[in-house]
């Protein structure tokens, strides 16, 4: 049997097992077993987007997917057991309706997938623009010219949306207290915690030439926050002081927007830099969101203000 084969019956291995997951997770009557199987999902598709050449899609939903997604749903449950009205009560045709419901929506995407797959170089027009103004993008890697600058405006409501986000999750008031783990995970997290950095700090550098950028270093920086707070420190690495804070959150934003006036006013349209300096402005962006996102994220796992998570604990 050829490596080629091998290969094959490796990801027709990890299809099944995605689908297996997927329905037994929304079937399941135990929400921690649900939670745990969602955990795995995420694991299995940072595989698959291995597999298909993304690692840096692959270490995002490693990061946010499966690690931020189900510290997420773990600490919602441990807070609310006691009101928790188990799936497994509901009826038996609603199960296997949501079941077969999430079965026909991954098909169907799959099924668009391997048209996409299929077409020709010649139906990709859109592809074939990019690479033709790539050497005027700042950037040779192709996703980051298409996230910021060929449709920044695009990243630029992602953005958006995420400090949209944060303003609802610190409305919610004051955040429960802090899990606190054991002596030899807080040592652990000592040496973890840097590499996590110094890991962001690459990703965000090399996203201009190779997969990476301000997404995924943001979440391993996030990664990096909530490791503080699981090993017992409340704030998870986000500054106390709430001026400094909120301008953390906002960072990534609003260099965005003063970018983009900045464009404006010397002559061009929204977000088109100039090209002998579009570079620049693009790791400039990148910085900013790369920290503002980190932040976002820290935040949402805590649930609030650090301060008010310090008083909690």
């Amino acid at each position: 049997m050829d490596a080629e084969t091998l290969w094959t019956l490796f990801d027709l291995l990890l299809i099944i097992s995605l689908a297996v997951l997927a329905l037994v997770a929304v079937l399941s009557g135990d929400r921690r077993r649900s939670i745990v199987l969602f955990i795995i999902f995420g694991l299995l598709l940072a595989l698959v987007w291995a597999r298909l050449r993304a690692p840096d899609i692959a270490l995002a939903e490693v990061a946010i997917g499966a690690g931020l997604g189900g510290a997420l749903l773990m600490a919602t449950l441990r807070r609310h057991q006691q009101t928790r009205d188990d799936f497994r009560h509901r009826p038996a045709w609603l199960q296997w309706s949501v079941g077969l419901l999430v079965m026909l929506l991954g098909t169907g995407m799959a099924w668009s997938l391997l048209l996409v797959m299929d077409a020709q170089p010649a139906d990709w027009r859109l592809g074939a623009e990019a690479f033709a103004e790539l050497d005027n993008s700042g950037v040779s890697n192709p996703v980051t010219a298409v996230l910021l600058n060929f449709r920044a405006w695009d990243t630029l409501l992602e953005l958006a949306v995420l400090l949209a986000a944060i303003l609802g999750i610190k409305a919610l008031g004051k955040p429960e207290p802090a899990y606190v783990s054991e002596n030899a995970f807080r040592d652990l997290a000592l040496w973890l915690t840097p590499l996590l950095v110094l890991m962001a700090g690459y990703i965000l550098w090399a996203g201009a030439h190779a997969p990476g950028g301000a997404f995924q270093a943001g979440a391993l920086l996030a990664a990096a926050g909530i490791i503080l707070r699981l090993a017992g420190k409340p704030d998870g690495g986000l500054p106390h002081n709430e001026t400094a804070l909120r301008l953390g959150l906002a960072l990534g934003t609003a260099v965005f927007l003063l970018v983009a006036l900045g464009v404006i006013l010397a002559g061009n349209t929204l977000l088109q830099y100039p090209p002998d300096q579009a570079k620049w402005w693009i790791l400039l962006i990148e910085t900013a969101a790369t920290l503002s996102i980190g932040m976002t994220l820290t935040l949402a796992f805590i649930g609030g203000s650090p301060t008010l998570a310090k008083d909690a604990a």
